[in-house]
C-alpha cells in the first residue's frame, strides 16, 4: 500500500485534507471549552447553536453541489475554504448565543460548499477507477489530521487561558486558508452547461438515489456508537477501566488510516459497493451485540468482548465508507457531480444530526436490549441497500450505468 496516492490531483487533494483537518483537529477539541468557559455559552446553548448549523449544511448540500457543477469546482472549493477561514477567524468576536448561531450557520454553509465541490472536483480531475481509491486516501489523511491536530490543541487547552482559545481559533483559521492555497495547483475542472430542459436540483428528484441517501445517512449514525454512546457505556455500565476508551478510539484511528485504501478495492464497482454496504450492516451488528454483552461480565470479559466488539465496528466502518463512495459516485450522472456528491453528504449531515438522541435512547436509556435494537437496525439499513442500487440501476437511462447491477 502506498503511503500517499500517486504524483498529480489526488496528492494535491491529500495535502489540502492533510492542513485542513489539522486545523479541524485544533477546533475539535477547544470548541466546547471555549464557547463555555471563554465565552459564557451553555452546554445547552451550545448543543442547539451545533444542531441549527448542522441544519444549515444539511439544507445547503445539493444547492452548493449544483453551484461547484455550473461554475466549476476548483473555483467553488477554494472559496469555500477561504470563506471558512475567515468565518472561523470571527469566532473570536463571539460574545453571545445569536452571535454563536449567526457564524456557526455561515460556518456550516461555507464547509457545505467546499464538500459538494470536493466531490465534484475528484469526479472531474480523478480517473473514475481512481475515485474511491481517492476518497479512502482522503480519509485516511482525515483521521491522522484530526489527530495531528488534536494532540497539538492539548497543549493549548492545557493552559484553559482565553489567549490560548483565541490562538487555536486562528490557527484552525489559518489551516483553512492554507488549504485553499494549495488547492490552487489543481487542475481547472471544466464547469458543465445546465440541463435545458426539465428540473435543475436533479438529485432530488432522483427517487432511488434519495432512498440510497437516506439509507446510507442512517447507517452512518454508527459513528456515534465510538464517540459518544460507547464511551459512556463503558464509565457507566461494565466494569471495564475508564482508559479502555482512549484505546480503542486510538485503535480505531490506526485501522483507519492503515486499511481504508485496501478496504476501498471492494468497492470500485457498483455491485461491489452495493455488496460492500450490507457487509458493513453485517459487521457493525456484530459490534453492537458484543457491546451489550460486555455490560454482563468480570471485567476481563468486558475488556475482551470490547476489543472484539470495536474490530467489528472499524471493520464495518471501513465497509460503510467505502461503499457510499462508489455508489455515490457509479450513480452521478457526468454532469451532476456536484450535487449528487452534495446530495450524498447531506444523508451524512442527517445521520449526525439524528445519531446523537437515537444511540443514547436506544444504548444508554435502554442498556443491553437497546444495543441489541441498534444491531437489528443497522443489519436492515445494510441489507437494504443493495436491493435500492438494483433499483437505481433499471431506473437510469441506457448509458448511464456502465456495467450491469447484478447484486
Amino acid at each position: 500500500m502506498r503511503l500517499l496516492p500517486p504524483p498529480g490531483p489526488a496528492r494535491i487533494l491529500t495535502l489540502s485534507t492533510l492542513v485542513r483537518t489539522i486545523g479541524r483537529g485544533l477546533w475539535l477539541v477547544a470548541s466546547a471549552l471555549f464557547l463555555t468557559r471563554s465565552v459564557g455559552l451553555s452546554a445547552t446553548q451550545v448543543g442547539v447553536g451545533l444542531t441549527i448549523s448542522a441544519l444549515v449544511g444539511v439544507l445547503a448540500s445539493t444547492p452548493s453541489g449544483y453551484l461547484a457543477d455550473r461554475v466549476g469546482p476548483r473555483g467553488v472549493q477554494v472559496g469555500g475554504l477561504i470563506a471558512a477561514g475567515v468565518l472561523t477567524a470571527g469566532l473570536i468576536t463571539v460574545r453571545s448565543f445569536p452571535a454563536f448561531v449567526l457564524i456557526g450557520s455561515a460556518t456550516a454553509l461555507a464547509d457545505a460548499v467546499e464538500r459538494g465541490a470536493r466531490g465534484a472536483l475528484i469526479a472531474g480531475a480523478v480517473p473514475a477507477d481512481q475515485r474511491v481509491h481517492t476518497r479512502a486516501y482522503l480519509r485516511a489523511t482525515t483521521n491522522v489530521g484530526i489527530s495531528v491536530g488534536a494532540v497539538l490543541g492539548g497543549f493549548a487547552i492545557a493552559a484553559d487561558t482565553r489567549a490560548g482559545y483565541l490562538g487555536l481559533i486562528l490557527a484552525t483559521a489559518a489551516a483553512s486558508v492554507t488549504a485553499a492555497a494549495i488547492s490552487l495547483r489543481l487542475p481547472t475542472v471544466a464547469p458543465v452547461a445546465a440541463p435545458t430542459r426539465g428540473p435543475r436540483l436533479v438529485a432530488l428528484r432522483d427517487r432511488p438515489f434519495l432512498a440510497f441517501t437516506l439509507l446510507d445517512g442512517l447507517m452512518s449514525m454508527h459513528f456515534s456508537l465510538l464517540t459518544l454512546a460507547l464511551p459512556l457505556w463503558i464509565a457507566g455500565h461494565t466494569t471495564a477501566p475508564i482508559w479502555m476508551i482512549s484505546v480503542l478510539t486510538l485503535v480505531n484511528t490506526v485501522l483507519v488510516v492503515l486499511l481504508q485504501v485496501p478496504a476501498a478495492r471492494a468497492a470500485v464497482t457498483l455491485p461491489g459497493a452495493a455488496r460492500a454496504s450490507r457487509r458493513a450492516g453485517a459487521a457493525i451488528a456484530v459490534a453492537c451485540v458484543l457491546f451489550a454483552a460486555s455490560g454482563a461480565l468480570p471485567t476481563p470479559g468486558a475488556i475482551g468482548l470490547l476489543c472484539v466488539g470495536s474490530l467489528a465496528h472499524v471493520t464495518g466502518e471501513l465497509w460503510h465508507s467505502a461503499a457510499g463512495w462508489g455508489i455515490s459516485f457509479g450513480l452521478a450522472p457526468a454532469d451532476a457531480h456536484g450535487q449528487y456528491q452534495g446530495t450524498y453528504g447531506m444523508g451524512y449531515e442527517l445521520g449526525k444530526m439524528l445519531a446523537p438522541v437515537v444511540v443514547t435512547s436506544l444504548a444508554l436509556g435502554w442498556g443491553g436490549p437497546g444495543w441489541l435494537v441498534l444491531a437489528g437496525l443497522f443489519l436492515l439499513l445494510g441489507a437494504l441497500v443493495p436491493p435500492v442500487v438494483r433499483w437505481a440501476g433499471q431506473a437510469r437511462p441506457a448509458g448511464r450505468v456502465t456495467e450491469p447491477v447484478t447484486i
